[in-house]
């Protein structure tokens, strides 16, 4: 991130900033612009209009729109050059530091393959905002943009395996990856089917973190660092984002990293199962009957459906430690995109508390969820007539909540389990939040689980 976040306590810049003048669209004479900015919004037809920016010597006029994105600051940011900046104005605390968030999403840039990098502005931050949270979160949201925007050339099973070490030896975590055949002999059958046709081996990677006695958190992330499709193959259309498909790892590794920075106090366990879904004479194939960790014989009905298989087995060994609570994250069906499109994140949840909880947090962080049914009904269109179970239904009906379904035959059955079903991945810009990888649901999750669980 280019741009800095400094707090007002710590500098002697904040006398010398240059003021960040939000302003509505259409309330241009209410703003309490001096004479020179009022001058220079009429000379240049600035009317507030959301993203607009225009400067002089005496300030920077920042149009907010209708007020309704809190991270509009973002667009600051993203064009402001070199010098330090204030916010005009009070805030109340949760916004201010939603404006600090957004000043730091803003400077985002993927330039791990570009030469050169774009300067530096600095923003004091206002003096009721909490910089250590606004910093945690965009720390999350960078490393999950990170990994989502690297090509599947660079972002391996063993890359994603690296990145967990990474966070691993940042918090003194204890790690383990299974890896290739070891999965079969540690009763990972399906995150083996998966991935065992790649020239890259499939592993699972297992971090866990916090004092044993402390209520047990299990996060699963989906790992599918490339998704062909299997023998059930995409076409070109479908194939050109497949290297977002390790998103719900990246999401698990971002929020894994946030619960043990502030040290919540739960014992956490982070379960990647990272694989690449290719083709080749040892591929899994439809019709095939699989095992799997929980015991169910599963018939593959679409090679193309591999999420949920490599998520199942890592279900099922979380929940073999009855934690207070799992949480599963994935990439996992178009028909979630179709029901809700690529900024609300599904979740599903049967625990009316925590959903509520939730919801709140959702708001409180400007993180959209929406909930969605586990319609039991639907469960009897997984039946097989040769397995315990299919992995998909017949037809197009439903496909997110029968996904869920599935899934939830490996948690618990009296367990509390969240799952969602993110695209992790924006194709329309906004201010700090352009195209490519995005994070969603972690932060409101972080707020939940902090409320939840304490530090």
């Amino acid at each position: 991130m280019r741009h800095e976040l400094l707090n007002p306590f710590e500098t002697a810049a904040a006398d010398a900033a240059k003021a960040i003048h939000l302003v509505h669209e259409g309330a241009l004479d209410g703003a309490g612009l001096c004479d020179s900015l009022r001058a220079l919004a009429r000379d240049n037809g600035f009317a507030g209009k959301a993203g607009a920016l225009i400067a002089n010597q005496d300030g920077v006029l920042l149009g907010a729109g209708d007020g309704r994105d809190p991270f509009i600051i973002a667009a600051a940011a993203d064009k402001l050059p070199d010098g330090d900046y204030a916010l005009a104005g009070a805030m109340e605390p949760g916004a201010a530091t939603l404006a600090c968030l957004g000043w730091l999403m803003g400077t985002y840039r993927f330039d791990r393959y570009k030469s050169q990098r774009p300067p530096t502005a600095r923003l004091i931050a206002p003096e009721n905002a909490d910089l250590e949270a606004a910093r945690r979160a965009a720390e999350a949201v960078g490393l999950v943009r990170d990994l989502v925007n690297t090509p599947a050339g660079d972002m391996t099973p063993e890359a994603l395996e690296n990145a967990a070490r990474s966070a691993a030896a940042d918090y003194d975590a204890a790690i383990k990856a299974t890896v290739g055949d070891d999965l079969l002999e540690e009763n990972y059958p399906m995150i083996h089917a998966v991935g065992r046709a790649a020239a890259a081996a499939p592993r699972l990677i297992d971090l866990r973190w916090g004092p044993a006695d402390a209520p047990k958190l299990t996060l699963v992330g989906k790992g599918v660092c490339f998704d062909s499709g299997g023998l059930n193959m995409k076409g070109v259309a479908g194939m050109a984002l497949m290297k977002k498909d390790m998103g719900g790892g990246a999401h698990v590794l971002a929020l894994a990293r946030m619960i043990m920075d502030a040290g919540l106090k739960v014992r956490l366990r982070a379960l990647i199962p990272a694989v690449e879904n290719a083709v080749s004479g040892n591929a899994y194939r439809p019709g095939d009957i699989l095992p799997s960790r929980k015991g169910l014989t599963v018939e593959i009905g679409n090679t193309d459906a591999e999420g949920r298989l490599i998520l199942a087995d890592a279900l099922a060994a979380g929940g073999e430690e009855n934690p207070d609570l799992m949480i599963s994250i994935a990439t996992l069906t178009g028909a979630a995109r179709v029901a809700l499109g690529p900024e609300l994140a599904p979740y599903y949840c049967d625990d009316e508390a925590l959903a509520a909880a939730l919801e709140e947090s959702s708001k409180r962080t400007a993180d959209p969820v929406w909930r969605m049914p586990l319609w039991r009904n639907y469960d009897a269109m997984l039946s097989s007539s040769v397995a315990d179970v299919n992995h998909i239904a017949g037809g197009t009906f439903a496909g997110s909540v029968i996904a869920a379904l599935f899934l939830k035959r490996f948690t618990p059955e009296d367990g509390r389990w969240m799952h969602f079903d993110i695209f992790a991945w924006r194709p329309k810009a906004a201010p700090g939040r352009p195209v490519g990888g995005e994070a969603q649901a972690i932060r409101a999750l972080f707020d939940a689980l902090a409320a939840r669980y304490g530090r």
